[in-house]
């Protein structure tokens, strides 16, 4: 059994869920900080992936960069480099896919902190970043952290958006979703099976582990 779908999953999930991390945390703290109105125009926004199936968001993202558009074009004519049905081209999907989860998740732990721990650190001399750094981050982390392994679930799991920006090659672009798929196309359901339960225990233990997380800070 070719196991080449499940590395390429795990590659691109965790490369795309370590993209969200950061900047949903980024996105997140700063909305926060905005007033009502313009909080929720960027909520919007930055929330839209959340709610767009994703055969759309790879429609846009074919748009956007494919070879017959005006960035991959370029990129292509210039740097001779192709986003499109290349491993890689599935973290470009997956990170706009999950953003929202990370970034919904990150708001909601920064909105439930206690900003009198802020307002103690501004009353000490602190700076913003030594504040966020020292303060705000660990008092939210337990949030941040099950934020982070919930993306990191559903980039694993991930095929509308991906599948139409890579495809299906196998050895190069498959992974657990497009091979599923591909497998019950063709008629061999055997390895569709196969590869089925071996998502069914990867998503069980990563729930298990937000389970864990939510567990413990329940306790705190």
């Amino acid at each position: 059994m070719d196991l080449f779908p499940l590395y390429n999953s795990i590659r691109v999930a965790a490369i795309s869920s370590l993209i969200t991390f950061f900047t949903g945390i980024f996105f997140a703290y700063q909305v926060k900080k905005l007033k009502p109105l313009f909080k929720g125009i960027w909520d919007v926004v930055l929330t839209l992936p959340l709610v767009l199936p994703p055969t759309v968001i790879g429609f846009f993202i074919i748009k956007t960069l494919g070879p017959n558009s005006l960035i991959g074009s370029k990129l292509v004519d210039i740097f001779d480099i192709s986003l499109m049905m290349k491993w890689y081209s599935s973290i470009i999907a997956t990170s706009i896919v999950t953003f929202p989860l990370m970034y919904r998740t990150s708001r909601g732990a920064f909105e439930a902190f206690d900003m009198n721990l802020k307002y103690a650190g501004e009353t000490l001399g602190k700076s913003d970043s030594w504040i966020f750094w020292r303060i705000v981050l660990p008092n939210c982390k337990k949030g941040i952290i099950a934020g982070f392994i919930l993306t990191f679930a559903r980039a694993l799991g991930e095929y509308g958006a991906t599948s139409m920006v890579s495809g299906y090659i196998p050895g190069k672009t498959a992974t657990i979703s497009t091979s599923v798929y591909q497998f019950w196309r063709i008629g061999q359901d055997d390895l569709a099976y196969k590869w089925v339960l071996i998502n069914i225990g990867l998503s069980l233990a990563i729930l298990l582990l937000i389970n864990l997380i939510e567990g413990r800070k329940t306790h705190d």
